[in-house]
């Protein structure tokens, strides 16, 4: 379970520059949730991630993950419990190594695998495993190098690296919208059959409002470094996409103007 309480944070205090990016964002997610998070460029999404993540110290609140107080916790250590995957496939991998070398870098966080030189044949055979479940072919290319991969092939194998051993909670902050539309919907399918069968605690960050009320079981929408709207059950069964964006005007007292999230 995730608790974030009263959690703030300002850039740049004291300057021209100053941005209160959180403003007392309070969230509780139970295990299994996985919460679509959808707002305008600034409202807070990738800060409220990086905050759980520990990419930076909070200016105020508490963090808890499975009732430990992570807050104050350096980011690699969380790491060993939060699996985390950016817009930017290029990011989160050593695209010099090969896909076996990079899985085994991942595997590694489990305290059941300790550090050791070259790639053992017990877990190869299991990279191969897991890799052909993604549909791509990749269990044949295990040593190619994650560089000569494209965007989609590259994002479904740091997917696979973020939950190859699984974790108590997944952030995905917009994974899919550097790729194509098809490319993206495929690395979509993928995440959802990962999430499901695992039933990992997930927070996706989507500029596709239309996918936020279908992926997931939670639907929340930040402005202005805060959560204006969690919609879950039956409210969000039936909610539609312009009954979203009249939900936002009421509750922001501003229309969304983002055109990335009206277009998608």
């Amino acid at each position: 379970m995730l608790n974030v309480q009263n959690v703030s944070k300002t850039f740049y205090p004291g300057t021209v520059n100053e941005k209160k990016a959180l403003d007392q964002v309070s969230l509780t997610l139970q295990d299994g949730d996985f919460v679509s998070i959808i707002g305008s460029n600034g409202a807070g999404k990738s800060t409220l991630l990086g905050a759980i993540a520990g990419s930076f110290l909070a200016d105020s609140g508490r963090i808890l993950l499975d009732g430990e107080d992570i807050t104050l916790m350096p980011e690699y250590r969380r790491a060993n419990h939060i699996g985390r995957l950016f817009q930017d496939p290029m990011k989160g991998t050593a695209p010099s190594m090969t896909i076996e070398e990079n899985l085994a870098l991942a595997y590694m966080r489990s305290s059941r695998h300790g550090f050791s030189l070259g790639v053992k044949k017990a877990d190869r055979l299991y990279f191969r495993e897991r890799l052909a479940q993604l549909g791509l072919g990749l269990e044949d290319r295990l040593t190619t190098k994650m560089g000569l991969l494209s965007g989609g092939q590259r994002q479904a194998v740091t997917l696979l690296m973020a939950t190859i051993v699984t974790p108590k909670l997944l952030l995905l902050d917009e994974h899919t919208a550097a790729l194509d539309p098809a490319t993206a919907q495929k690395v979509l399918d993928i995440t959802q059959e990962i999430v499901r069968e695992n039933r990992i605690t997930t927070m996706m960050i989507t500029h596709n409002m239309k996918s936020s009320l279908q992926l997931g079981n939670r639907t929340l929408m930040m402005n202005n470094g805060s959560i204006i709207l969690d919609i879950q059950g039956a409210e969000r069964e039936s909610m539609t996409v312009e009954k979203l964006l009249e939900l936002f005007s009421e509750k922001s007292k501003e229309q969304l103007d983002n055109d990335r999230m009206l277009l998608s």
